[in-house]
C-alpha cells in the first residue's frame, strides 16, 4: 500500500527566528556594559591613558617651572596653555573605549586643573557703566583697505583708538579725522582720541626705531596715561625653537617706562606678541591688570582672524576699573580688534 509522503512546513505564515528586541534586549546589552566594567580589568586596562592624563595635568600645574632656557619652551607652551584644554576630553573617549576606571580617575588632575586655570573665563564677567572706553588694532602693514578699517574701528564708539603697524599713516588719518579730532602717530604706532593729547611722544623698546608711543589724554574726569605698543613678533622655528628674545628685551623695556609713569591712571593698549600667561610679559603684566581677565566674556582670542587661537592684543589698565572687553568684527587685517570700557 502506498505511504502518502507528508512534507512538513511548519507553522503557517512562518518567517525566519525572531530575535530578541524590545526592553528584553535592552536590559540584555545593558547588563553586558555593566559586566565589562566589574572585575579587576577595569583597574588593569588603560595605564598608558592613565599615565598620559597625568602628565596632562602636570604640565598645566607646573607651566611656569618649564624651562625658557631651551627655545624658550615655557612661553611657547604658556601662549598656547588654553587648548591643552582639548586633549581632556579626547582623552576621556578613549577611557571609556577602554572601559578604564585608572584612566578616567587620572583625568581628574587634568580637568581640575584646567578649571582652576581657565574657569573664570568662561563666564560673562561684563558689566554696565563706564566712561571711557579704548580700542586697540593691529592693522597689518599690508592691509588691502586702510580706510575701511580705520572707519571699522571708529565704529567702535571709542574715546580712544590706537593702531599698530601702519606702514602709511596718512591713509588712517585721513580715515579718522572725521571722528577724532586729536591724533599722534609715532614710526609704526598711532592713537587717536576725542579728547585732547599732551606729552605725545615715543617710548624706546629697544628695537632701534619707533614702535612704542606714550600720551596723556585729558579726558573730563582728569588725565590718563595710554601708552600704545607694538612688540617684536616671535617666532617658532624648527631649529631654534620659540625664537621671543628681542620681544621679551622690548617687554623689560616697556615695563620699566610704566614703572616710572607718574599719571596714576594708565591704559596700556596693543599687540604684545604675547598672552597674559606668557610669563616673559610679566615686566609689563605684573603692574597692569587685563580688561579682558577682569571684565571680558571668554578668551577674547584675538590672532589670527581667520581662526583665532590666542590672545595677543591686550588692553591693560591701572588705576581704572575695567567694566566690559569684547572683540570688535574682523577687518581686512590679520587681527581682529579689541575694546574695553573702564570707570575712571
Amino acid at each position: 500500500m502506498p505511504q502518502a509522503h507528508m512534507e512538513e512546513t511548519g507553522l503557517e505564515g512562518a518567517g525566519p527566528a525572531r530575535t530578541d528586541s524590545g526592553a528584553p534586549a535592552l536590559r540584555s546589552r545593558l547588563d553586558r556594559w555593566r559586566g565589562q566594567w566589574q572585575g579587576p580589568g577595569i583597574w588593569r586596562r588603560g595605564a598608558v591613558l592613565a599615565v598620559l592624563a597625568v602628565l596632562l595635568g602636570l604640565l598645566m600645574l607646573i607651566h611656569a617651572d618649564l624651562p625658557n632656557k631651551v627655545g624658550n619652551l615655557g612661553s611657547l607652551t604658556e601662549t598656547f596653555l588654553p587648548w591643552l584644554g582639548l586633549f581632556v576630553p579626547v582623552l576621556l573617549g578613549l577611557a571609556l573605549l577602554r572601559r578604564s576606571a585608572t584612566a578616567l580617575i587620572a583625568l581628574l588632575l587634568p580637568a581640575v586643573a584646567w578649571v582652576n586655570l581657565f574657569g573664570g573665563l568662561l563666564t560673562d564677567k561684563s558689566g554696565k557703566g563706564g566712561n571711557f572706553t579704548v580700542a586697540t588694532h593691529n592693522v597689518n602693514a599690508e592691509n588691502p583697505d586702510p580706510a575701511r578699517t580705520a572707519r571699522a574701528v571708529a565704529a567702535s564708539g571709542a574715546d580712544v583708538v590706537a593702531l599698530e603697524e601702519l606702514s602709511d599713516a596718512s591713509r588712517y588719518e585721513k580715515a579718522m579725522a572725521g571722528t577724532y579730532k586729536y591724533h599722534s602717530v609715532q614710526g609704526t604706532v598711532g592713537v587717536w582720541s576725542k579728547y585732547p593729547l599732551t606729552d605725545a611722544g615715543p617710548v624706546d623698546i629697544k628695537m632701534g626705531w619707533t614702535r612704542a608711543l606714550r600720551a596723556t589724554v585729558q579726558t573730563p574726569q582728569g588725565p590718563v596715561a595710554v601708552y600704545v605698543a607694538h612688540l617684536p613678533s616671535v617666532r617658532v622655528k624648527f631649529n631654534a625653537g620659540f625664537t621671543a628674545g628681542q620681544r621679551d628685551n622690548s617687554a623689560q623695556a616697556l615695563g620699566q617706562a610704566i614703572a616710572h609713569e607718574p599719571v596714576k591712571k594708565v591704559v596700556l593698549l596693543g599687540d604684545l606678541n604675547g598672552t597674559m600667561n606668557d610669563r616673559s610679559l610679566a615686566p609689563v603684566t605684573s603692574q597692569l591688570r587685563s580688561a579682558q581677565g577682569a571684565a571680558g566674556d571668554g578668551f577674547g582670542f584675538s590672532w589670527p582672524a581667520s581662526f583665532p587661537m590666542a590672545r595677543i592684543d591686550q588692553i591693560m589698565v591701572r588705576g581704572v576699573d575695567p567694566v566690559s572687553a569684547w572683540t570688535l568684527p574682523a577687518t581686512p587685517s590679520d587681527h581682529l580688534p579689541v575694546a574695553a570700557r573702564v570707570k575712571i
